[in-house]
């Protein structure tokens, strides 16, 4: 699956100058894959002994993530072809997720970065397949490919599901931008279709748990859940930056820059944050600015030391501030401010602050936008 995303989890180290993730759900799909080839094992191959069995379940489910990520680098690669920076990848509880760093600029990319996903599964169930029935004279062996050979197989045709985000659904928007003309449209489309998909999934699955089947079920409506969630998600991001697109930060920047100087006790501070409402300012020294300094950096200070403590003892120093430009776009800053978990940010050109930009004022322009869309649609 490949979209944009937030990385999180454990680093494992970089492939192709990638860094690779594991989020904390992948130990429990991995503990449970690993316990369902052991009883598979076991009772396919009762004559091994139990350390065979265990050992076998591990070593599959370490080649099945290893499939996993082989899925995720295959969009990659296509990806950085096309000189689409990806980010990250993360291994969790559903398989793979490729954070890539923005959307293809046209239907052709878009199609081929989310057709190589399945493609290289196909080819790896290939690979198993051939190892399963020509590789003679060792049972743990062919007893591994086959059942990795069928699960890649699975694992390709259901992400060419046509339910966005799967790769199937990306397909899908990739053809229907290509006959449309319009990114938002095919999105809506593809979007409509992961959410009928995924509709379809928790059905089957509550019947399926009705009847008796109560593990499948509820494993199958779970991921229909999941299918769902993540549809309606990726639509509001790409609504987002489309709502967003032509919007940068010197239309929307407070021009006033609010200053205070670093000799200023964080008890007079927090006043000042009280009387004007302001809760980050520049801090100038000997009329340069300095630091940037917020009243969540105060609060850091015990509340008795407020007055015999100086901000500068708590301000970022200018040279760690993040920056932007006045022509940067909206987007691109609030997703840095996300990154970064910061409120605010000044506005640089020529080496000087000409303005602040809060990601209040980013979502207040978001949500005026979208409120007079939906009023110019009805």
């Amino acid at each position: 699956m490949a979209q944009a995303g937030h990385r999180s989890g454990i680093r494992l180290g970089h492939i192709l100058g990638i860094p690779i993730y594991l989020h904390t759900s992948w130990f429990l799909i991995f503990l449970l894959i690993t316990l369902s080839l052991r009883t598979q094992f076991t009772s396919e191959h009762p004559g091994w002994t139990a350390a065979q069995h265990w050992t076998l379940g591990i070593v599959t489910s370490l080649l099945f993530f290893a499939s996993v990520l082989f899925h995720e680098m295959s969009h990659s690669v296509v990806a950085r072809h096309y000189k689409i920076n990806v980010r990250s990848i993360t291994l969790f509880v559903f398989g793979g997720l490729s954070e890539i760093e923005h959307d293809a600029p046209n239907a052709r990319q878009e199609l081929n970065i989310a057709i190589a996903g399945p493609l290289s599964s196909f080819f790896l169930a290939g690979c198993f397949w051939v190892i399963w029935r020509f590789v003679q004279g060792n049972q743990m062996v062919t007893a591994a490919a086959k059942w990795l050979a069928l699960t890649n197989l699975v694992l390709g045709i259901f992400n060419l599901v046509p339910g966005f985000p799967l790769d199937g659904g990306r397909v899908l928007r990739g053809i229907a931008w290509g006959v449309t003309g319009n990114f938002m449209q095919a999105t809506q489309i593809a979007s409509s279709a992961g959410r009928l998909i995924a509709y379809l999934l928790i059905a089957v699955g509550v019947w399926q748990a009705l009847n008796g089947n109560w593990v499948g079920g509820l494993w199958m409506a779970f991921i229909g859940w999941f299918l769902l969630e993540a549809a309606r998600e990726s639509f509001a991001q790409v609504a987002l930056r489309d709502t967003l697109a032509d919007v940068r930060a010197q239309d929307i920047m407070a021009h006033d820059i609010p200053t205070v100087t670093r000799d200023m006790a964080i008890d007079e501070y927090v006043h000042e944050v009280l009387r004007t409402g302001r809760r980050c300012h520049i801090v100038t020294g000997a009329g340069a600015p300095v630091g940037l300094v917020t009243l969540q950096s105060a609060k850091s200070v015990p509340r008795q030391e407020w007055t015999n403590t100086s901000i500068q003892a708590v301000m970022v120093p200018m040279e760690k501030v993040q920056m932007a430009a006045p022509e940067e776009p909206a987007l691109s800053i609030l997703e840095r401010m996300q990154a970064a978990d910061i409120n605010q940010m000044p506005i640089v050109s020529d080496h000087h602050i000409v303005g602040m930009i809060g990601r209040d004022a980013i979502l207040r322009v978001l949500q005026t936008r979208l409120q007079a869309g939906h009023l110019a649609r009805s």
